[in-house]
């Protein structure tokens, strides 16, 4: 059997947990799982091949077992260790920002001042800033969670599968609009005034943490909403459970991503350059979904454009049929991530 090591030491703890459901029967590949102790307390279901690690002790316990591939879920941050791993194995890096990874030294260094200097100066001074963009050069490969079609310099790597396939059979269409609310990732405020222009009886989710001036906006929305619209929203942290639920009873959803994002203030391009894990959201929980126009939805029927009328469109998505079973099934892209491997190795 080869031997694989997967590294999550740092955030995409639902990444890691999704290649361990679908590599938990592989006969074909062994896999190991490096993780922070952040990190496996996240995953539902973590692999008994699972070894919790810090940084410093990672390069030391590679050397324990021959690899014949490394892949690396992570890499913002621990840039040192992350260059020693890819210069002795044969490496793969996941890219989440591919805009970032195409930065050049100067332009690292010029952004430690932009924000976060604190944070951005221990990255510089103890954990290898500047290697960052020799490391994207240095894998043996890149690779996206999504299609890499047109991108030679990225490797596809599946991962995302259908988990859940309730129907909502209610009267009442449940819009649910997944992740954190900020305005920055989200348009939140256009969102609540094409709300006030809604007829149908809805209600509306906002399935994450709300806090600040999105809050206060809300609470003043409640205030003046149309009678036929619920609003539904959350001061804490959504726990997985709660998460699921309210996943599970969605009609639809409704993504109405800002067209540009930033990370470590250099901007991406949802779609382009850095993948929604919306897109996960929709596949796990097998719900049409509506995103905004600019967005490439890469031929995935699931995804409507937003259009002008936007409850149009998200009573006419919330109708659609659509089988994630038979594209996104558990053993479908199992056998697809096989693939994906052999190639690697």
């Amino acid at each position: 059997m080869k031997k694989i090591a997967y590294i999550e030491i740092d955030t995409h703890a639902e990444i890691a947990g999704n290649f361990m459901q679908l590599m938990q029967d592989s006969a074909e590949f062994e896999v190991d799982y490096y993780l922070s102790e952040k990190v496996f307390k996240q995953i539902e279901k973590p692999s008994i091949n699972s070894i919790i690690t810090i940084p410093d002790e990672l390069l030391g316990m590679l050397k324990v077992r021959k690899y014949d591939l490394v892949i690396i879920g992570t890499a913002h941050r621990y840039f040192n260790v992350f260059k020693k791993i890819s210069q002795r194995y044969n490496t793969a890096i996941i890219v989440h920002n591919q805009n970032f990874g195409r930065l050049k030294k100067l332009q690292l260094f010029v952004k430690i001042f932009q924000e976060d200097l604190a944070y951005r100066l221990k990255l510089l001074l103890k954990e290898g800033l500047l290697a960052a963009t020799h490391l994207h050069h240095q894998a043996s490969h890149l690779l996206l969670l999504e299609s890499s079609a047109g991108k030679e310099a990225f490797k596809p790597l599946p991962v995302l599968f259908n988990e859940f396939n309730n129907t909502n059979n209610s009267e009442t269409l449940t819009i649910v609009i997944p992740g954190s609310v900020s305005q920055q990732r989200r348009d939140y405020a256009g969102v609540l005034q094409k709300l006030r222009h809604f007829r149908t009886e809805v209600e509306v989710v906002f399935l994450g943490k709300a806090a600040g001036p999105e809050l206060k906006r809300i609470i003043e929305f409640v205030e003046v909403k149309p009678e036929n619209v619920k609003l539904y929203y959350f001061t804490e942290k959504v726990e997985p459970k709660a998460f699921e639920l309210w996943m599970q009873k969605a009609s639809v959803l409704w993504c109405p991503l800002q067209p540009k994002s930033t990370f470590f203030s250099q901007k991406e391009t949802y779609g382009y350059s850095k993948m929604t894990g919306n897109l996960g959201d929709a596949v796990r929980f097998g719900k049409c979904a509506v995103f905004p126009k600019d967005y490439p939805a890469h031929d995935h029927r699931f995804i409507f454009t937003e259009k002008e009328n936007i409850e149009e469109q998200l009573i006419l998505a919330s109708e659609f049929r659509f089988d994630f079973q038979k594209e996104f099934s558990k053993q479908a892209v199992a056998d697809s991530l096989h693939s994906a491997l052999r190639s690697l190795v």
